[in-house]
């Protein structure tokens, strides 16, 4: 019986890389404060790119790697913090344009940094209905756009990239399960304050600099870890794996410290784990579809092998997924 797979993935990141070392020079902090905190080393910056250029480069790749023409695909959705334009047009139609589509299903998502895991769950719902025949699906993110450079809590996490994948049906390695949530009550604790309806555009608004990312990190630590925890178990209870069964452990790339806390409660190995944290920093929506990138590009993702995805982000929003890789 034909369900959805992901039949294909690609990244792409900017050439520009920005060290701890270079951060020293900018704020006050240190290399040794931010690998023991974060485990983050590296991160890489756009510097003459938007968020749909780095997203349009890592469609490509992922519809080359389908063996697809664009012409093939049939929706466009992207998933983004940091979009072209706040709010029209959106990012989707930006890279739908650079492919070359004109008349193509094309929207973005807002999730923060579990949107990758909500356009597994809409795509799937999309071709396994026979909406549409090839979903192409987008993580992208500028977010040194809205990063403030001199908040040394904020500034160290956060970087640039993108991560696409087609979904079409095949007859095997299919999207086992996906999940996602949400808990609004507590959307303060990681916001963008400015620049909505709440606090329109304005000289006072610059002057706060509530145009880029807050975050309560403390708290949202604490609330990331058992909130990821107890969604993992229940997705791997309900669909009757165990954690040994997994092949790669697929988190959101955040922070060092929350995946290894999640790693050791759900006792997977570092075998079993992924992790590029360390090299990309946090970016958002693009991070997971950018570490699976990482592992096929290295081999560790072969055609199928089990997948477990989560995410967690602001929202506060939370997700995780298992599949596995590759169409037949």
């Amino acid at each position: 019986m034909k369900k959805a797979s992901m039949i294909s993935i690609g990244a792409y990141v900017p050439e520009f890389i920005l060290t701890n070392h270079d951060l020293e020079k900018m704020v006050e902090t240190s290399d040794e404060w931010i690998v023991k905190r974060t485990g983050i080393h590296t991160r890489h910056i756009a510097k003459d790119e938007v968020t749909s250029d780095l997203g349009y480069k890592a469609a490509k790749q992922a519809i080359e790697r389908a063996k697809l023409a664009p012409s093939d695909i049939d929706a466009v959705i992207c998933a983004t913090i940091s979009p072209d334009y706040l709010c029209m047009p959106s990012t989707a139609c930006r890279i739908s344009n650079l492919l070359g589509l004109t008349n193509v299903t094309a929207f973005d998502i807002s999730a923060a940094c579990t949107g990758f895991i909500y356009l597994l769950e809409i795509a799937k719902s999309l071709v396994e209905s026979g909406m549409k025949k090839n979903v192409l699906i987008i993580g992208a993110e500028k977010l040194s756009s809205i990063t403030n450079w001199e908040d040394r809590g904020t500034c160290v996490l956060f970087g640039d990239g993108a991560g696409a994948a087609v979904i079409s049906l095949r007859e095997d390695n299919h999207i086992i399960d996906v999940h996602t949530s949400s808990d609004g009550s507590k959307g303060e604790l990681l916001i963008t304050p400015g620049c909505g309806s709440v606090n329109p555009m304005s000289q006072d608004t610059l002057d706060k600099k509530l145009h880029f990312m807050h975050m309560a990190g403390n708290e949202v630590f604490k609330v990331a870890v058992n909130t990821l925890t107890n969604d993992v178990i229940d997705i791997l209870a309900k669909n009757g794996i165990l954690s040994s069964q997994i092949d790669l452990f697929i988190p959101h790339q955040a922070n060092l410290r929350i995946i290894n806390a999640v790693q050791q409660k759900l006792g997977l190995s570092d075998e079993q784990c992924v992790l590029t944290v360390a090299k990309y920093g946090n970016t958002s929506s693009a991070s997971i579809p950018m570490a699976i990138n990482d592992a096929f590009e290295s081999g560790r993702l072969k055609n199928g092998s089990l997948m477990l995805l989560d995410a967690f982000g602001g929202g506060f929003t939370w997700g995780s997924a298992l599949l596995k890789f590759g169409g037949e």
